[in-house]
């Protein structure tokens, strides 16, 4: 099976609009940031083929760099289909993790079956900070889960998201990244050739970058 490049991912990204740049007009984050960068990979799930070049990526992650996974885990909501679908193609078992546990019943976080021990990899789809998934992570291991990496479709790169897995001590890989994405978007005419000095700017120093347009 041949292999899924970080651009192909990038490409239909850019083709169906679940990244959208827009560095004259930036997006306002939730934070308050502006940023060049808007990112919904919940549109992927419309798009088969996009879909299955999404999940044939992340398998192919996991069997590289994660070999001895037991147990597949998706975020809640916007990793569990992908995590549904890598869990169908590694054919292993698959959890999801809530954001916090149940209010009722036992008050678990994890959903599934989980046998204490075993060596998962959590599945979701956008890195900004690392901090939703990392937490993520934490109540699976909380849960007597061994987790031995995340695996996401699309990371901003941002220096916070390096920083926070290395203080957690757990590995990250992403089907592509933001580097890729601006090359792949200058090169499909997405945007101008000369706009991709001020977008690397951005993920350099988003606070700087920011400061311009308050």
């Amino acid at each position: 099976m041949h292999h899924i490049s970080p651009e192909q991912i990038a490409k239909d990204l850019l083709n169906v609009e679940a990244v959208f740049l827009s560095p004259e007009e930036p997006f306002t984050w939730a934070s308050g940031l502006h940023s060049p960068i808007y990112c919904d990979n919940r549109i992927t799930l419309a798009y088969p083929i996009i879909r299955k070049h999404i999940a044939r990526g992340l398998a192919q992650i996991i069997s590289e760099d994660f070999p001895g996974v037991e147990v597949i885990a998706g975020t809640a909501t916007a990793g569990i289909p992908h995590a549904a679908w890598v869990a169908e193609l590694l054919n292993l078992p698959m959890v999801y993790i809530r954001s916090k546990p149940k209010d009722h019943g036992k008050g678990n976080q994890i959903e599934g079956h989980l046998i204490k021990g075993q060596k998962m990899v959590v599945i979701d789809d956008l890195l900004s900070t690392g901090g939703s998934v990392l937490s993520a992570a934490q109540a699976a291991k909380k849960e007597g889960a061994d987790v031995i990496g995340v695996v996401g479709i699309f990371s901003y790169q941002l220096k916070a998201v390096y920083a926070n897995f290395e203080e957690a001590n757990i590995p990250f890989r992403t089907l592509t990244n933001y580097t890729h994405l601006i090359d792949v978007a200058a090169q499909e005419h997405y945007i101008k050739e000369e706009t991709l000095e001020t977008l690397k700017q951005w993920r350099e120093d988003p606070k700087a970058w920011s400061e311009q347009f308050d």
